[in-house]
């Protein structure tokens, strides 16, 4: 069952019930070893994670198998992000457990820019549901959103 991103995103966006997972899809200006640096280098994700946009207070990566991560926003003290690394696959791969789901960055070269799809499997159709309710897919979106402006910044400041 489809469903579409806030219009103001260019992220896609789609809920797939069969395998209980939250799909979003994003094309960005830079490479792949951009965008694996954005997610795994603590210095750069302080700077686009909030989904409203503030700094990280706290942005802990152990970048390893099995080694965790914690993100604690400025606005939500007492609920952090946290979860353990499965597997790290620069600059294609990133899967990760958190909040009892398997998250995957998957990241592909397609016409000289990278596609970067964002999964979030679930346990079951009642944690899908959980998400849904929770607004996971906007408030990921909102997120890359700012990830696409982070890499933009980048980008223009050069090496």
């Amino acid at each position: 069952m489809p469903a579409s991103a806030p219009a103001r995103s260019a992220t896609d966006f789609e809920v797939d019930r069969t395998t209980h997972t939250i799909r979003l899809i994003r094309l960005f200006e830079c490479s792949r070893a951009q965008l694996f640096e954005a997610w795994t280098r603590p210095e750069q994700v302080t700077c686009w994670w909030d989904a409203a946009g503030g700094r990280l207070s706290t942005c802990e990566i152990d970048l390893r198998v099995n080694g965790t991560f914690r993100f604690i926003t400025q606005s939500h003290p007492d609920m952090p992000f946290a979860g353990t690394y499965l597997e790290i696959a620069p600059p294609d791969r990133l899967i990760f457990e958190a909040l009892g789901a398997t998250g995957r960055v998957l990241l592909r070269e397609l016409a000289g820019k990278t596609q970067m799809t964002v999964e979030i499997e679930c346990r079951s159709a009642a944690h899908l549901d959980q998400f849904v309710k929770l607004g996971v897919a906007a408030g990921t979106a909102q997120t890359l959103d700012n990830l696409v402006d982070f890499a933009r910044r980048r980008s223009a400041a050069g090496p």
